[in-house]
């Protein structure tokens, strides 16, 4: 399911052409939102994150659509984590 959202902080950026540079970043699952058991990793101090695959990607991420599997489920920071927004923009600028 796609969900709409509106982006007020770069119109330039949207989910067509975002590239899913956010889900490359380390996301630490500091609430419970019901993610998949087999998404979930464990860190160096065994706190809960999202698994990323050798690739670098999160596990959640359907690599052909580049939309996450899990939306309705996804962690707080990805909630958090805003479209067009500094962080989102430093991200892009990162992988291209």
């Amino acid at each position: 399911m796609t969900i709409p959202i509106k982006n007020l902080t770069n119109p330039e950026i949207s989910c067509s052409n975002c590239q899913a540079c956010c889900c490359r970043l380390e996301v630490m699952l500091i609430t419970d939102t019901g993610v998949p058991e087999q998404h979930i990793a464990f860190d160096e101090r065994g706190g809960e994150t999202m698994l990323r695959l050798d690739d670098g990607w999160c596990s959640a991420l359907d690599r052909e659509t580049l939309m996450c599997t899990i939306y309705e489920n996804r962690p707080w920071i990805c909630r958090e984590f805003a479209m067009g927004s500094y962080e989102c923009r430093d991200e892009r600028k990162e992988l291209m």
